[in-house]
């Protein structure tokens, strides 16, 4: 796996992980599987998609996942309602 991604759940990283953190991870997982640090125009917009589609999967894995001594996530569309 590359090197470049961290790990972003809890105690690794002990603050939640930002939007940012979550899209750069997904950023370097796009590119270490396509091979292309920066795709061609032709290929952009499947690039730009697959990128947010992990990033997506991502949030959603962090939301999910309960770690001992750590209190569980509630999804951010929840806490914004409640």
């Amino acid at each position: 796996m590359c090197r470049s991604i961290k790990t972003l759940r809890p105690p690794v990283l002990p603050e939640e992980a930002t939007d940012d953190d979550i899209r750069a991870a997904a950023l370097q997982y796009v590119r270490k599987v396509s091979g292309f640090r920066a795709p061609a125009a032709h290929n952009q917009e499947v690039f730009d998609r697959a990128v947010d589609e992990v990033a997506e999967a991502t949030r959603k894995l962090l939301e999910g996942l309960e770690i001992r001594g750590v209190p569980v996530r509630q999804p951010e569309r929840a806490r914004a309602g409640a």
